[in-house]
């Protein structure tokens, strides 16, 4: 990774794993009505993975995206602040997608806002890297509710 970028403490292999696993996510994706897979795969400070898919329904308002599909699972499974970064993949092989508005919201819950999130395109070589506070700029977040 090249220095001062937003995933300089991920070595060459621990960046891949990233990538195959967002890669792989993917294809557990259940969307039959859009066809629009997403995969998503959260990396904690210990390297270990969390994936997420979309899951889409008949009753389009029961879907959920494949990150905020991760986020519950992390969530669930103890793990609420120690996310390293999220990375997450399309089908398109031209464009890298990015984490729509509601689920930004929802990973602003439990992450940190200089985490970093790559967005890869649908074969992994092409990837953007933002921060989530570039994604979410001026962001509401659990510290605006304290007392």
């Amino acid at each position: 990774m090249q220095m001062n970028s937003p995933l300089e403490h991920l070595s060459t292999e621990e960046f891949e794993k990233l990538k195959r696993n967002a890669l792989e996510a993917r294809q557990r994706s259940y969307s039959p009505y859009s066809k629009f897979r997403v995969g998503c795969c959260i990396m904690l400070q210990s390297k270990e993975c969390i994936l997420g898919a979309n899951v889409e329904n008949a009753s389009y308002g029961g879907a959920i995206c494949a990150e905020r599909t991760a986020a519950v699972k992390a969530v669930t499974s103890g793990f609420r602040s120690d996310w390293l970064c999220m990375a997450i993949s399309g089908d398109s092989l031209e464009t890298c997608i990015s984490p729509c508005g509601i689920c930004r919201q929802v990973i602003r819950e439990f992450a940190s806002l200089k985490m970093p999130i790559v967005m890869f395109n649908g074969d992994g070589s092409k990837h953007m890297i933002k921060t989530l506070q570039d994604l979410l700029p001026l962001s509401f977040g659990p510290e605006d509710l304290a007392e």
